[in-house]
């Protein structure tokens, strides 16, 4: 039996616009999601969402609250991820700045503004609520999109 894959992903807002990057390796699709990746055994969520954003971003964030906790899955490839999204605040390196995700996946990062989000495909389907809201939502079993 296959057991949920538990993720981490950090919400940034600088001057009141989302950090965002591409979903899929090599921009193979237009989907964009918050910076974060799966979870390493015997490190603590904070932790690893330090450095799965760091990564994919070259910034350097501290991780504040939990926000959203949202459930991707799909039936057909007995995928199913849990993925707790925590508020971030920025701490160094420049957004905008050259970098290279190490493993090759994130290729794009986005400032998107919530008006400007409305107009780009973004997972999950509650992400402006948890980046621009309060307190802390569940989406339960959203179904994976390309």
């Amino acid at each position: 039996m296959s057991r949920p894959r538990l993720a981490v992903r950090g919400l940034l807002l600088i001057e009141n616009r989302l950090l965002l990057v591409n979903a899929w390796p090599g921009g193979t699709s237009d989907l964009l999601c918050a910076p974060g990746g799966g979870v390493e055994m015997h490190s603590s969520l904070p932790d690893n969402l330090r450095r799965e954003f760091h990564e994919e971003t070259g910034l350097t964030v501290t991780v504040g609250e939990p926000c959203l906790v949202n459930e991707f899955h799909d039936q057909r490839r007995r995928f199913h991820q849990v993925d707790v999204y925590f508020r971030v605040t920025h701490v160094a390196g420049d957004p905008l700045a050259p970098w290279t995700d190490p493993e090759g996946i994130v290729t794009d990062r986005y400032l998107l503004s919530q008006e400007e989000l409305v107009s780009r495909r973004a997972k999950p389907d509650s992400l402006a609520a948890a980046a621009w809201g309060t307190g802390i939502l569940y989406d339960a079993l959203e179904p994976v999109v390309r």
